[in-house]
């Protein structure tokens, strides 16, 4: 294998998930089953502060390309997000009324972490959700 890059299996088995939908009788569960996953909040907060290009979600998550991918599709499976194209490069990727609706519940995570878990980084220590701010993942 000279010449090639070996992919930690780490990444690699975090780039196969896929979603599957809760059979759940309790709301709670079936959204866990996709906001449980740390990288969609976060995907989620970049979407509200109006981010859009795989790019630009990398760049400011520090995320593998590989996990980017793997819950951007969690999150067009779910109708959270859609791909504009759906097919082809330089796509965006936008939140669909789904993902709008859940605006509230974010900015209700995001209270409840300001006033009860302290604050560790100072980078992140004034944000409140503004546009064009980057607060670190």
């Amino acid at each position: 294998m000279e010449g090639s890059q070996r992919i930690p299996l780490r990444l690699w088995i975090d780039a196969m998930k896929q979603y599957v939908a809760s059979r759940s009788p309790c709301p709670v569960g079936r959204a866990s089953r996709l906001l449980g996953d740390r990288w969609v909040l976060l995907i989620l907060r970049e979407a509200f502060l109006g981010v859009e290009r795989f790019d630009d979600f990398v760049d400011r998550l520090g995320i593998s390309r590989a996990a980017l991918t793997s819950r951007l599709q969690w999150m067009i499976d779910a109708g959270v997000m859609e791909r504009v194209p759906p097919e082809g490069r330089r796509a965006v990727y936008r939140l669909t009324e789904a993902g709008l609706a859940l605006r509230p519940t974010y900015d209700a995570i995001r209270a409840w972490g300001d006033q009860w878990l302290p604050r560790t980084c100072g980078d992140a220590a004034g944000w409140t959700g503004g546009a064009g701010e980057t607060p670190t993942a």
